[in-house]
């Protein structure tokens, strides 16, 4: 059985590569946090941000929690969007959601899961509101995928209502919300034609400040 042992001798034997392929690898890794994205994505530990679009460390900053969920009230979240808009000026926040999501299908079940559950509502929350959807998908698998896309796009929205991004838009600041999928099947990226770059493509009712103007 592994322990932490284990990966500490992992991170040795990780640290000696790097240092064997370039000897500057860690000087130049300190000086490296000027990534041009912010991935908001799941904390399933299939989904590794950096390894699945083949970046480094350094180039992309990363918010993961359970089914990738952007909340108004979730201060951890919108602390990091506000750290990565208005410190390191990324120029994309990505909302990555992924098939076979443990947190989409605990929310679609019927089951008192204890403290988590305060979470699922926002998931539960969000198939009523496509339940119109979602229910006459008779196979459990599809509608369960097509659950996983739908948050993708809720949560997209939702980083685009926040005071942080629509600041960043007002003050003229180059930024981009892309949602996307990621299939473990094949590994693959899949783009779901979500993208906003301004307080335009957004509604009114969720337009702050003197966006709406």
């Amino acid at each position: 059985m592994d322990t932490i042992d284990t990966l500490f001798a992992n991170n040795r034997a990780w640290a000696s590569e790097m240092t064997a392929a370039d000897p500057d690898y860690f000087r130049k890794l300190v000086a490296q946090q000027k990534p041009h994205y912010l991935w908001i994505g799941c904390s399933d530990s299939r989904v590794p941000a950096n390894q699945i679009v083949g970046l480094e460390p350094g180039n992309v900053f990363v918010h993961r929690n359970i089914a990738n969920v952007v909340v108004h009230t979730d201060l951890n979240c919108l602390s990091v969007i506000q750290y990565a808009v208005e410190v390191l000026e990324v120029e994309h926040i990505i909302v990555c959601g992924h098939d076979h999501c443990g947190g989409i299908h605990a929310a679609m079940e019927l089951t008192d899961r204890g403290l988590i559950d305060n979470w699922l509502r926002h998931l539960r929350d969000l198939y009523a509101k496509h339940r119109d959807i979602l229910d006459p998908i008779s196979d459990s698998e599809e509608r369960l995928d097509q659950f996983c896309q739908l948050n993708v796009v809720e949560q997209v929205y939702n980083v685009c209502h926040s005071g942080i991004v629509q600041r960043a838009w007002r003050r003229g600041q180059r930024l981009f919300v892309h949602g996307v999928f990621y299939r473990l099947e094949d590994g693959l990226l899949h783009d779901l034609a979500v993208c906003v770059d301004s307080a335009d493509k957004i509604d009114n009712l969720y337009r702050t400040f003197d966006a709406a103007r």
